[in-house]
């Protein structure tokens, strides 16, 4: 559990970094970006908890993930310029939190009794609606609805989190591999401008 608790508060972090530079780039005030963070960082978990009827909500039960959130809109403002400096900044902290969403968001629906198939896209809903929330309060197109591989790369991940549960293998690698696995699909597909096929 404490590998898992980590990776919950790291994504909370960096996705909340997220959603702050996002509307920070826009020269919004600090309480702007501080709330496009808060939302982006809650978003998607909040959704799930409440199709799943989850209860209380993380971040109302742990004021650790508000501690991890302020943490990560703080980051945006007092290291502007070291953020800025780090290439493709927005798509590193996007890429690493739908990747610690989703496999968390996969654990947690199985813990909750549901089947495989409805865990793997709670694990995908988990990461990609914090986002499409926050491309919307940016006045963005919601980059679910973008050509660039995303949600398909969360929903790679969760699959690949339930086959290697259903043959064994440990927890702890099993969570870090499945991670390592949607990093590298967003990393490869925008590398080399992949995309899923237009329907005409």
């Amino acid at each position: 559990m404490e590998l898992q608790y980590g990776l919950e508060l790291i994504g909370t972090f960096v996705f909340a970094i997220s959603g702050a530079l996002a509307i920070r780039e826009r020269e919004h005030d600090m309480f702007g970006a501080g709330f496009t963070g808060f939302i982006t960082a809650i978003g998607g978990g909040t959704l799930r908890d409440i199709l799943l009827d989850s209860y209380p909500l993380v971040w109302i039960g742990d004021v650790k993930f508000l501690y991890a959130i302020l943490a990560g809109i703080l980051a945006a403002f007092i290291f502007p310029n070291f953020l800025s400096k780090l290439r493709k900044t927005f798509f590193l902290f996007d890429t690493l939190g739908i990747a610690f969403f989703t496999v968390l968001g996969v654990e947690k629906s199985l813990h909750l009794g549901v089947r495989p198939e409805i865990a793997a896209i709670m694990g995908m809903f988990s990461a990609v609606m914090g986002g499409v929330i926050r491309d919307t309060l940016t006045n963005e197109i919601p980059i679910l609805f973008r050509k660039e591989i995303y949600a398909s790369a969360c929903l790679a991940g969760a699959i690949f989190y339930l086959i290697l549960n259903s043959i064994g293998v440990s927890r702890d690698v099993n969570l870090l591999a499945s991670i390592v696995v949607i990093i590298a699909i967003r990393m490869i597909s925008m590398k080399y401008k992949l995309s899923l096929p237009r329907l005409d």
